[in-house]
């Protein structure tokens, strides 16, 4: 059974940093390419980054780069995402899903884990 498990989450200030994880099992990881999406309330799933297999790749959601990264550690099946100088607009429901290639389309992606909240107060 293939789970991926987000944490991490939480409430933070704006200008704050938040570091999520996501641990994967029940597949080879090294495998996967993976990737992080949101969704805020009313909003559509976003696409905010992505990584290949290897990690020597990282692609990155409009207004993303600079401000949010993605690494991978294939010895403990988790990726990371961390992200720096949030804003409020970043509040959203983080999902990590894993995929036969790092893509910016959510569809493209054959697992997903249930997500963790962040919120990022004025």
């Amino acid at each position: 059974q293939v789970q991926l498990v987000e944490s991490g989450g939480g409430l933070v200030q704006a200008g704050d940093s938040l570091r999520l994880s996501c641990a994967v099992s029940g597949l080879t990881f090294s495998n996967y390419a993976m990737g992080w999406f949101r969704q805020a309330p009313g909003n559509e799933r976003e696409f905010v980054v992505a990584i290949t297999w290897s990690g020597n790749s990282v692609y990155f959601g409009d207004s993303k780069k600079g401000r949010f990264t993605m690494s991978r550690d294939n010895a403990k099946n988790t990726v990371y995402l961390q992200m720096n100088r949030l804003k409020p607009e970043d509040t959203a429901v983080y999902y990590c899903t894993a995929g036969q290639g790092a893509s910016t389309r959510w569809a493209r992606y054959d697992y997903w884990g249930q997500g963790t909240q962040v919120t990022v107060s004025s």
